[in-house]
């Protein structure tokens, strides 16, 4: 493959059932990949003011310059407009997507339209393929995994990417499965491709990737050192060891994990541990599988054994762990057994929702029943309680099915539920965003309402609370780090390094990384002004989109639990609000 072929955007109509390839250099050499290409097409594809459910919404694939060249470097961007908030939507994913989109040759997917049947795209290489998806349509994603594996073979690396039935019936936080273990959460993905009848791509490629014969034996050496970066210090082992789970105990006994919908932020000590990394390890793990062309290994699977019938009939089944769908179908819900975690989990993976945002939505509903703002009648016969796991897998379900007017307000999200119903101050969103796991201070709030995509990863406020415990800060130096921070992980993901990487891949060695596979002419300074570049873009299309800094709703519930620091003041949120808005318009 040439270095040309990343330079290709492969647009897709799905209302015409058309293909066009265009090469677009002047895109990829001024904005890497990935976030800064995904962000540029999005403000070119996407008309103001348009129906996320509708066929002008785009959904953009955008792979990064060194995929499949580094270790790491293994996710893909996805670019939309997000039926959740209504306006900016992104979301990473790793698996083969990105390895595969590169090697059959392209820096880019672009699809538009809506087909008037359920398809799905088969794009092996230049051979791009619209099948009819109707025998598969209603089922589960992993099911249609299996099934398209056989119908599909391709050759070289290949990924499938596909939605289960939340998606098909638009639940606003539907979310993609990519392989098997892996997704595109946040936002609704997955109801933007069930509004387009999109049911899944599959990605094959059997092209390689050229380095220039003069740049191989730095490109070598740059390798090794990341590699040796990578697997033989500490930058990512906690990633490998007990994974993102990890951290569970020690966050919650600091305070900072929310327990019961944010009622308190603490769970008793013996949940903690039954929930814990620690535990899930010891108990539960069967093996650690990576994303393509990574070494780490962060994903953790547990096997669960389970009678599902008298006479010792059995089940096993493998499903992934992390800290935030512990978090969201765990704490959240007033989990208190490992085993019941996972149940909620195999049932979300399956129909194809956000766990979080799953998990949170039942946590406000939880709440609105205790409170009588909710009846049985809505519910339809079901009493809603803490800990009641059968009780969830059934309203889980129900979110995907709607049997009546209740369940289809779930499905929306718990910012249009709680202005139905009541209950705004314990709903727990962020510009429309479900909450994520931290309550450590005001930065990670910060983070959750003021980030491009309301996601902790934004520019980790959770992590920069948990360093400033014990020390004294200001609002402006909390807000200059995280402005400072989310404007280089546009960097990350427009290359696109996983997040975790983050300490690898340093101001320092991208340039090197770069002009050893013949990017040239990147430096750390250049790298800074692309990130505010892009970052800009972003909230730019929010605030195109309606997006106020100045009005978002602030849940009162946040102020009332103390967090590691203490108790947060809305007048001080408000006025760092404020400031970052202010520093956004000092610095577009």
């Amino acid at each position: 493959m040439q270095a040309e072929d990343l330079n290709k955007v492969l647009y897709i109509n799905l209302t015409k059932k058309d293909i066009t390839v265009r090469a677009r250099p002047e895109l990829f050499s001024a904005y890497l990949g990935g976030a800064g290409v995904g962000i540029k097409l999005l403000e070119e594809e996407c008309p103001p003011g348009t129906d996320p459910l509708g066929p002008e919404n785009p959904i953009i694939f955008a792979v990064g310059p060194i995929s499949g060249m580094y270790p790491s470097a293994s996710k893909t961007v996805a670019m939309f407009k997000s039926p959740l908030t209504g306006n900016l939507g992104e979301s990473h994913c790793g698996g083969r997507s990105a390895i595969s989109i590169k090697l059959a040759g392209y820096g880019a997917i672009v699809i538009k339209g809506a087909s008037d049947i359920p398809l799905y795209l088969a794009i092996h290489g230049d051979d791009v393929h619209f099948r009819d998806a109707s025998s598969i349509w209603g089922m589960e994603a992993y099911t249609v995994g299996r099934i398209l594996r056989e119908a599909e073979p391709g050759s070289g690396l290949r990924s499938i990417i596909r939605i289960g039935r939340a998606g098909e019936e638009l639940v606003r936080y539907a979310c993609v499965v990519c392989e098997t273990y892996r997704h595109f959460g946040r936002l609704g993905l997955g109801a933007v491709m069930g509004s387009k009848k999109l049911k899944a791509l599959v990605v094959s490629a059997d092209k390689s990737a050229e380095i220039p014969k003069e740049k191989l034996k730095t490109y070598r050496a740059i390798y090794d050192e990341l590699q040796k970066v990578v697997v033989e210090t500490d930058a990512m082992e906690k990633y490998h060891d007990l994974g993102t789970a990890g951290k569970i105990y020690d966050l919650n006994k600091i305070g900072g994990m929310a327990y019961k919908n944010l009622t308190s932020a603490q769970a008793p000590d013996a949940v903690a541990r039954e929930l814990s990394g620690e535990n899930m390890a010891l108990k539960y793990l069967s093996r650690r599988v990576s994303c393509a062309h990574c070494p780490v290994g962060c994903i953790h699977l547990a096997s669960v054994r389970e009678m599902y019938e008298p006479g010792y009939y059995f089940k096993t089944s493998t499903l992934p762990y992390d800290n935030e769908t512990i978090y969201a179908l765990g704490f959240m819900l007033g989990i208190a057994k490992a085993t019941d975690y996972m149940r909620m989990i195999d049932l979300v993976d399956r129909a194809g929702m956000d766990a979080l945002s799953t998990g949170v939505t039942l946590a406000w509903a939880t709440e609105a029943y205790e409170k009588r703002l909710i009846s049985e009648e809505q519910t339809g016969g079901l009493n809603l309680a803490w800990g009641d796991v059968e009780t969830y897998l059934t309203a889980i379900k129900r979110i995907v099915t709607m049997p009546n007017e209740f369940y289809r307000d779930l499905a929306q999200g718990v910012e249009h539920a709680s202005r139905v119903y009541g209950g705004q101050e314990f709903a727990l969103a962020f510009g429309g965003n479900e909450m994520p796991e931290y309550h450590t201070g005001i930065a990670c709030y910060i983070n959750n309402l003021a980030g491009a995509r309301h996601s902790h990863l934004d520019s980790a406020g959770y992590d920069l609370d948990q360093k400033l415990l014990g020390k004294e800060f200001t609002l402006e130096q909390v807000v200059e780090q995280l402005l400072k921070e989310e404007e280089w992980r546009q960097i990350l993901s427009s290359l696109v390094v996983c997040f975790f990487a983050r300490k690898v891949y340093t101001p320092e060695v991208i340039p090197k990384a770069l002009d050893a596979i013949g990017i040239e002419g990147w430096t750390a300074e250049k790298l800074e002004a692309l990130g505010r570049e892009i970052h800009r873009a972003k909230m730019n299309f929010k605030f195109r989109e309606g997006f106020e800094l100045d009005t978002i709703r602030i849940p009162k519930r946040i102020f009332e639990v103390p967090t590691p620091h203490g108790l947060l003041k809305e007048d001080e949120l408000r006025k760092a609000l404020a400031l970052y808005k202010q520093k956004l318009q000092a610095g577009s």
